[in-house]
């Protein structure tokens, strides 16, 4: 079987982890992109560190990655930061900073990943939020980055259609990952999907048969979107 090669960015913590080690378990190669050591020890991993803000960062990743394979089967999209705050009381500077890592970042990964998409094959899966369809009190800085991921992805999914690739968008409800730890204790954790069921969800789009993709596959704990 010829070997399949796989980008995961964000894979130090939370799904970009639990992303990359599913993806090692189907016998892909993984390039994991990150600002932190990922602590995964497989001989199939590829660890790079990468701030996909910064473009020159993103071109160098490309640049290693390029020593090792000229194409990409899958492209993850995953990376991203979450934080709380009122219209009000959000500092300029952090509603920034979601734009910079959950839209700008995307948009580096796929301005400079164009050169390593196999046309008909390559399938590229962006990991978006309930929150890029509904806005939620006190989250306004993420829901207007993953409202605007989801513009990103619609326009490229158009500009690349003569490629004969595959775009997917997941939007999950509240994952229950390590970075609710440092975000507030109101939350029911028991009200939140699994890091397990997001894996079978993303199980099915990537094992999906190549003329299918999900451009906007929502789903949520059965108790509905976390208030």
């Amino acid at each position: 079987m010829r070997t399949q090669y796989a980008l995961v960015t964000g894979s130090s913590s939370g799904l970009g982890y639990e992303i990359a080690q599913y993806l090692l378990e189907e016998g892909y190669v993984v390039f994991g992109a990150s600002r932190r050591e990922t602590e995964l020890d497989h001989p199939k991993f590829i660890d790079l560190n990468v701030d996909v803000t910064d473009e020159e960062s993103v071109q160098s990743m490309y640049d290693e990655i390029g020593k090792e394979t000229y194409g990409l089967h899958l492209i993850v999209n995953n990376a991203g930061i979450y934080e709380m705050g009122s219209v009000v009381e959000m500092e300029s500077e952090v509603f920034l900073e979601h734009l910079r890592t959950n839209v700008l970042g995307p948009f580096h990964i796929l301005k400079h990943g164009h050169d390593f998409v196999i046309e008909e094959v390559t399938h590229l899966i962006h990991i978006s939020s309930i929150a890029g369809k509904k806005g939620f009190e006190n989250v306004s800085a993420y829901c207007a980055s993953k409202f605007a991921l989801n513009g990103l992805v619609e326009s490229c999914r158009e500009e690349w259609k003569s490629l004969g690739v595959r775009f997917s968008t997941l939007m999950p409800g509240a994952i229950d990952t390590p970075i609710w730890e440092n975000i507030s204790d109101d939350f029911e954790r028991s009200k939140m999907l699994d890091p397990e069921d997001f894996i079978q969800v993303f199980d099915m789009v990537v094992k999906s048969p190549p003329n299918m993709q999900f451009s906007d596959i929502t789903f949520l704990h059965k108790s509905g979107a976390l208030e």
